[in-house]
């Protein structure tokens, strides 16, 4: 995250990855990837907000997160506007790289909220018709935008060992959603009461989110542990780490195509027919 400062007092190091990073690649690189992801994800995810919160009814809740996770994907948004928008005053860009902190946190969490809610579709249906509501979402949806600030205040006020921080708390997501798939899979067999195509597309979504956590997040993990380890910074890595999690809020664009009916039924049908 270009702008974020780690102050080592073990260390007696300081870094400003916004000069380092400028100093090492080229700036346009990472100002051509914000302007194409800005100018295409912005107006999308808005018309992908208005259409989940159509879908939001006493019986569908999934669509709850996902508008959630949109949201904070226009955070991000807005971060970007910021980072590259000229004569912006230095002590604003630092408060919204702790504001864009918390969303990422944010978006990591609601991605295993989905798939949690996903799980419970097809491994308990019963108990998911049972316990499943709007209210109870929200109140989830609170606690984890709630925590996820919480995290980003943390993050602020520690030395280099909040590298570390953040790095457990982007990586404990890791093993969930690998259960909540496993999970899913071997309880498909045994799953009557769901259809066939909504089985499909439930498989789809927490493939989907698994894929966008493992590609797009995990090398910012991968970064911040090897900045807590050894304490030195590896430019490359910086680079790919914040050129990936530009196009994250784009990969969110996705979950729309695998919530609605339509195309995405035939397009995962083929390989169950064959």
């Amino acid at each position: 995250m270009e702008g974020l400062h780690i102050n080592s007092s073990s260390q007696n190091q300081s870094y400003d990855y916004s000069s380092t990073t400028s100093n090492y690649f080229e700036p346009s690189v990472i100002y051509v990837v914000t302007y194409i992801v800005v100018a295409v994800g912005l107006p999308l995810t808005l018309m992908a907000i208005y259409a989940f919160y159509s879908m939001v009814r006493s019986d569908q809740v999934a669509p709850i997160y996902v508008i959630n996770l949109l949201i904070t994907d226009l955070i991000q948004f807005c971060y970007m506007i910021v980072e590259v928008a000229p004569n912006v005053d230095r002590n604003i860009k630092i408060i919204f790289i702790y504001i864009y902190l918390s969303a990422v946190f944010a978006s990591v969490y609601f991605m295993v909220c989905i798939s949690l809610e996903r799980y419970l579709v097809i491994a308990h249906p019963l108990w998911y018709r049972c316990r499943r509501s709007i209210k109870t979402s929200v109140v989830v949806c609170v606690l984890v935008w709630v925590l996820s600030a919480v995290c980003g205040v943390c993050f602020y006020f520690t030395d280099v060992t909040h590298t570390l921080f953040a790095a457990l708390l982007l990586l404990l997501p890791f093993p969930l959603l690998i259960f909540f798939l496993v999970g899913t899979l071997k309880a498909l067999s045994a799953t009557i009461s769901v259809p066939s195509d909504e089985k499909r597309r439930i498989v789809g979504i927490l493939v989907l989110v698994l894929l966008i956590y493992t590609l797009l997040f995990l090398p910012s993990i991968i970064w911040f542990l090897k900045l807590y380890t050894d304490g030195l910074v590896d430019f490359r890595l910086i680079f790919l780490s914040l050129t990936f999690l530009r196009f994250s809020p784009l990969a969110d664009l996705f979950l729309y195509v695998f919530m609605r009916k339509g195309f995405i039924d035939k397009l995962l049908a083929s390989p169950y027919e064959k």
